[in-house]
């Protein structure tokens, strides 16, 4: 009998084990919980398709948004970012009529940085993620899809203006494709911290020959120096943008958008993720939230949630975690023109 408890014991950890071993490669393609969706209406200015967002930051009791300050304007090129009171933001969740009060900050310096950036021979395309850590703020910047480096660069955060560090240029090469290739529009996307370090997130995690986080000490004042990179398991479409919300854990944005410049994204057809984005062979743009987990020395993943349908196609580039829920903002890109900037506030049901 002795011997029966204990083959029964063995051969229930064994299928506890096979299951759990079973469930992570089921679960990436079905999304477990709905989500409630609140639009909060930008002012006029905010919501100008000429900010192009590409993320959001909670810090300092104020929701900040960054522009991808892309500088095209040869007469008056202009970085920024905007603040919204979280107070206001409250305020908004209750009183659909209430104005939204922001404040602007300019990005003084950027200019001189994008210069540099240039005379190392790369293109800069924009800023793409943000980061606030006090009266301190790192961003990084995208350059074109040739181009073999992306910068991470700080400012420091005043009443009206964010004064960029001009000595402050970090490059930080994109991983590449085995054949030495890069990948279409991809940059670092998402910035995230712990009291030491900070850590880069790619846009682009379906490496073949493995993926990886881009951790750097903090330590010595005015710079960041390379820790070794965290693996990351393969993760299908984009990661625009993450969000703490938790000891270790974060929550992502997943997008795939459907055109053809984006076919590196593609999954292939044996992968249960094609399912959510290739329907009756025609390819459509897809979103959701995962959550992101560091266990050990790997960075691991699960799905969270599906947006609704009539959200799934807007361009979403910014996150930030806020009480039960959490802050989006998309680029300025909507299904349908005419384009604008679109702030929603998603919760789980």
């Amino acid at each position: 009998m002795r011997y029966f408890h204990s083959f029964r014991r063995r051969l229930k950890s064994c299928l506890t084990a096979a299951l759990l071993a079973v469930l992570p490669l089921s679960s990436q393609a079905q999304q477990t919980t709905q989500l409630r969706v609140q639009p909060l209406t930008l002012p006029r200015e905010l919501a100008s398709p000429d900010n192009q967002f590409s993320g959001l930051f909670v810090s300092q009791n104020q929701l900040f948004l960054l522009s991808e300050s892309r500088l095209l304007d040869a007469d008056k090129p202009e970085g920024k970012l905007y603040a919204i009171g979280l107070p206001d933001l409250d305020r908004k969740l209750t009183d659909t009529a209430y104005v939204l009060p922001y404040r602007k900050y300019h990005l003084a310096g950027l200019e001189l940085l994008k210069d540099k950036i240039v005379a190392a021979g790369q293109v800069y395309e924009g800023l793409e993620a943000m980061l606030v850590d006090g009266p301190t703020v790192y961003l990084a910047v995208e350059t074109a899809t040739a181009s073999p480096n992306c910068y991470l660069l700080q400012g420091q955060l005043q009443d009206s203006a964010v004064v960029m560090n001009p000595d402050f240029l970090v490059s930080v090469v994109k991983p590449t494709a085995p054949d030495g290739s890069r990948i279409y529009n991809a940059g670092f996307e998402a910035l995230v911290q712990d009291k030491k370090s900070l850590t880069a997130f790619f846009e682009f995690n379906s490496f073949a020959a493995g993926n990886f986080a881009y951790p750097f000490s903090k330590q010595l004042p005015g710079a960041l120096t390379p820790l070794p990179p965290v693996a990351l398991l393969p993760l299908p479409f984009r990661i625009t943008d993450l969000t703490p919300t938790g000891k270790n854990r974060f929550t992502a944005l997943n997008y795939f958008f459907k055109g053809d410049d984006d076919k590196a994204y593609r999954p292939t057809d044996t992968d249960p993720n094609s399912a959510l984005v290739k329907q009756a062979g025609t390819y459509r743009s897809y979103c959701r939230l995962i959550e992101l987990k560091r266990r050990g020395k790997a960075y691991r993943w699960k799905p969270l949630a599906e947006f609704p349908a009539e959200y799934m196609a807007y361009n979403w580039e910014g996150i930030a975690a806020y009480r039960r829920g959490y802050f989006i903002i998309n680029d300025k890109y909507t299904p349908a023109k005419p384009y604008r900037s679109t702030l929603l506030y998603l919760e789980p049901r």
